[in-house]
């Protein structure tokens, strides 16, 4: 049987003020709160509650059939939770339906996974954590920030303890290969991996309102008609965009709403269901493997990482920024940590791209740049207040590998120390 996998990424930049060169050492607040209140009350208003009101409808019209699955970066929680906290309840909402399932990724939507293992691995488990208390249920699933994957990557995930993981449809390692099958990591067979079908996503979030488009007007029974004439062995469509596509980027009067809403009767017409991420593997045989050898992400032609270290600047401003992992790491000056997740957001470095600056609200890449790095070189004056640069790197990880494992060592005998008092109660 068929099933469509449809899965909504959700995720709001944290825009930086504007930050002169004679703030540093003297303000360290970095943020521009109006801008970032001013987007988010937009894009809850006018993409994620009427969405979420769509979900739901679909959900209650076909008897909990419909099903997808969203992926909330950290930052974009912190932002919903302070300016639109009725989205976090209606999030909750579908929750309570059992229809809908939450996917882990890093908390700061960063490229840890590319540049500091040791941050990435901090980040999912924190992004996993805040996900069970808000919505009740642990993800099983690992989506990293921009669909960036390799080998490598997943080998770390699958360490993590998650066995599903999504990908981008890139050419150049899918080869003759359809996105619609179930694969594996290259020598992890238990890590399963998940294909975005590039073409019907962004049919819908691309090409959905465009009068040009050869196949406009997109309707539902249209885009069922695609999938249901798909050879009989591909059982997989992996549906996948950025949730503001929803009321946004397709406007609600394109119709956007109405053809979502249609969908669910055409497919079950057709005879094609809907599944979650942990579903889909459990109900498909496992095609083959995949060799990601190098990283991938979902953005452009060339699906790589060029459009946040593909010049000069970015490689500047990354490497400034992770090479202070460790020494971050070390301290315990929470709007100091707080402030190195916000800065290690992707769009900082997107911003930076002389070619693919998307969503950016500077005029060139170098201003970009100058406005990040003066907000770092604050931020590198606060961490080195802690620990200065007179302590290398490698002492400081190892003094940090003992203060873990000794915090590790504590929690053991603190538990001991709980069981010990349990069974000397239930003895009196």
């Amino acid at each position: 049987m068929k099933n469509i996998c449809f899965y909504f990424q959700i995720h709001q930049p944290i825009r930086l003020k504007k930050y002169r060169f004679f703030q540093i050492g003297q303000d360290h607040y970095y943020y521009d709160d109006f801008q970032i209140e001013e987007r988010i009350s937009a894009v809850a208003e006018q993409s994620y509650l009427p969405a979420n009101r769509t979900i739901a409808d679909m959900i209650r019209s076909s008897n909990g059939k419909f099903k997808c699955a969203f992926s909330i970066s950290g930052i974009a929680l912190e932002q919903l939770e302070q300016y639109a906290p009725e989205v976090i309840d209606s999030f909750r909402d579908l929750a309570k339906t059992g229809s809908v399932e939450f996917l882990a990724e890093p908390y700061a939507h960063s490229l840890s996974s590319v540049f500091d293992a040791d941050e990435f691995e901090m980040q999912v488990t924190m992004h996993a954590d805040k996900m069970e208390t808000l919505f009740g249920k642990r993800p099983t699933v690992f989506r990293n920030a921009e669909l960036i994957y390799s080998d490598e990557i997943g080998e770390a995930v699958a360490k993590m303890g998650f066995k599903i993981i999504l990908t981008e449809e890139a050419k150049h390692i899918m080869g003759w290969k359809s996105p619609n099958f179930v694969y594996a990591h290259s020598h992890i067979s238990k890590l399963k991996l998940l294909v975005r079908n590039q073409k019907l996503s962004e049919d819908i979030y691309l090409r959905f309102s465009h009068h040009s488009w050869t196949d406009y007007p997109l309707t539902a029974e249209k885009f069922i008609g695609w999938i249901a004439s798909t050879p009989p062995e591909e059982e997989v469509f992996n549906i996948w965009m950025g949730y503001e596509s929803l009321g946004m980027i397709q406007r609600a009067e394109s119709g956007i709403f109405e053809f979502l809403k249609a969908i669910p009767y055409h497919a079950m017409e057709s005879k094609i269901g809907f599944a979650l991420p942990s579903e889909i593997v459990k109900k498909q045989e496992v095609a083959g493997s995949l060799y990601v050898p190098y990283p991938t992400s979902w953005w452009g032609h060339e699906k790589e990482l060029s459009p946040w270290n593909g010049n000069d600047l970015q490689h500047e401003a990354l490497d400034k920024l992770y090479n202070i992992g460790v020494r971050v790491r070390m301290c315990k000056d929470k709007p100091l940590l707080h402030d190195w997740l916000m800065l290690q957001n992707t769009e900082h470095f997107r911003y930076m791209s002389h070619k693919d600056a998307y969503g950016s609200n500077y005029e060139t890449a170098y201003e970009a740049f100058m406005n990040y790095m003066n907000v770092l070189a604050d931020f590198l004056e606060r961490v080195n207040a802690q620990y200065p640069t007179t302590i290398d790197n490698e002492e400081l990880n190892e003094l940090l590998k003992t203060i873990n494992q000794q915090e590790k060592e504590i929690e053991t005998l603190e538990t001991e120390v709980k069981k010990l008092k349990a069974r000397k109660a239930k003895a009196e």
